[in-house]
């Protein structure tokens, strides 16, 4: 079997870079090979177990391949060769290709925690079969502990306690969400959790899962116990490279699969997007692996674009890294370095911040708080991280705050930011949280 353009893997990596490459060379046969029959979308996990009750509510179309003409094979890739520029499936197909796209994503980090292998263990697997067990767990369970308090571990607690099940969450850090919001952005989101029943334990470590065959407690490093009758490990994710490393494929720092400016790997007419993809920190220059879905899809164009002639160029080629989340009855957004990164890593920083309701006037009904939070090289003035929290406003203006990271924006640029208002959609004009925080830093420089 002979195609044009090859894609390994079938998350939104996979996907929008074969959509984008029939998009963009029509004449081209292009095939899309994935393990599932039903591929689940990834930023929707958490909300099985809560909002959407069930696996089947969060599956991604077929259609959106067929539609746009390309070919899928239900099979799994277990062999690639780069130098004859064919591959070996699972269920004895060989497939020889043009260009190959390497969308093959990302698998859950297991910690040796002694136990980690009883029955009642579970990990976030991008797996319909898999996920459908899971939820089958929970609704049976009462007692559910969660270990990590990153994205993934705090927005599985959040949803797991509309189900008025007991949960405990068990984060090393001294905070939930530390990775990526400052300490105050933190506590409100541990706050959040509290005032929903869910039991937070920060700076806390997992010492053992203990139970005879099947899980029943969860053991701390201090001694203390927590009955279980399902642990959930949420440690974080791996870059899933097995094939391009099998193959002789160039890794990264991270240990994913290095890329340049156009997607493209160390081998010949192969390129890689999605989460086993290595990028750059766009301040730091530094290997990062961010493993979010928006920075895939956006890679994934660049790659479907680029495979026979140069036709898009990255103006911005580093990782920004914007991430947003709801937990409770609030939403978080961050992008690039905060506060604690900067000073960490040396700059000579200057913050603003303001708070302010997304509403005009904030008499009117569901009118939330919003607080934003600057980041500013004190040398330049250039934004170099944002965070955000407030309604479900914020998600769009963290997305605004990544594009003025990009843009290399200054605190003075961002103040005399035209902007439009309107008293059902946004924060008054007089009072736009945006435009005080970067006077808020103009005003200390």
């Amino acid at each position: 079997m002979k195609v044009d353009v090859l894609t390994v893997g079938g998350g939104p990596g996979g996907i929008i870079a074969s959509v984008t490459a029939k998009k963009n060379y029509p004449e081209k046969n292009v095939l899309l090979v994935r393990k599932e029959e039903k591929a689940v979308v990834p930023c929707g996990i958490p909300y099985i177990f809560g909002t959407l009750d069930s696996v089947d509510k969060d599956i991604m179309s077929s259609a959106v391949l067929t539609n746009n003409g390309v070919d899928l094979l239900i099979d799994e890739v277990v062999d690639l060769n780069v130098e004859e520029k064919i591959v070996k499936t699972k269920g004895g197909k060989e497939i020889s290709y043009d260009k190959l796209i390497l969308a093959t994503g990302s698998q859950p980090i297991v910690l040796p925690i002694p136990g980690h292998e009883l029955e009642g263990v579970w990990f976030v697997k991008k797996s319909y079969e898999y996920l459908s067990r899971l939820k089958e767990a929970i609704d049976a369970a009462n007692d559910i502990v969660i270990i990590g308090g990153g994205f993934i571990g705090v927005e599985f607690a959040d949803e797991i306690a509309k189900k008025g099940k007991r949960v405990t969450i068990v984060e090393i850090l001294p905070h939930l969400l530390g990775k990526a919001f400052d300490e105050e952005f933190c506590k409100v989101a541990e706050e959040e959790l509290t005032k929903k029943g869910v039991k937070v334990l920060t700076g806390s470590k997992v010492k053992s899962i203990e139970g005879d065959g099947k899980v029943e407690k969860v053991v701390l490093d201090d001694g203390s116990e927590i009955k279980a009758d399902v642990v959930i490990m949420s440690v974080g994710a791996k870059p899933e490279v097995s094939l391009a490393k099998k193959a002789g494929i160039k890794l990264g720092y991270t240990g994913a699969i290095e890329i340049d400016t156009f997607m493209r790997t160390s081998a010949k007419d192969v390129f890689a997007v999605g989460d086993c993809a290595e990028h750059k920190c766009y301040l730091t220059d530094v290997g990062v692996c961010p493993m979010l879905a928006s920075i895939a899809v956006a890679g994934a164009r660049l790659a479907g674009s680029n495979l026979y002639q140069i036709r898009v160029m990255k103006r911005t080629p580093e990782s920004i890294s914007v991430f947003s989340t709801f937990v409770g009855e609030t939403a978080f957004g961050s992008c690039g370095l905060t506060e604690t990164m900067a000073r960490s890593l040396g700059y000579d920083i200057v913050v603003g911040e303001f708070t302010g309701a997304d509403k005009h006037p904030g008499t009117l009904p569901d009118t939330k708080k919003q607080t934003v939070k600057l980041v500013v090289a004190r040398s330049s003035g250039m934004l170099i991280g944002a965070q955000v929290m407030g309604g479900k406003s914020i998600g769009e203006l963290i997305n605004l705050l990544g594009l003025a990271i990009q843009e290399k924006l200054t605190a003075a640029e961002l103040a005399t930011t035209q902007i439009g208002t309107h008293p059902l959609l946004t924060a008054p004009p007089t009072a736009y949280p945006v435009i005080m925080a970067a006077l808020n830093v103009l005003s200390k420089l």
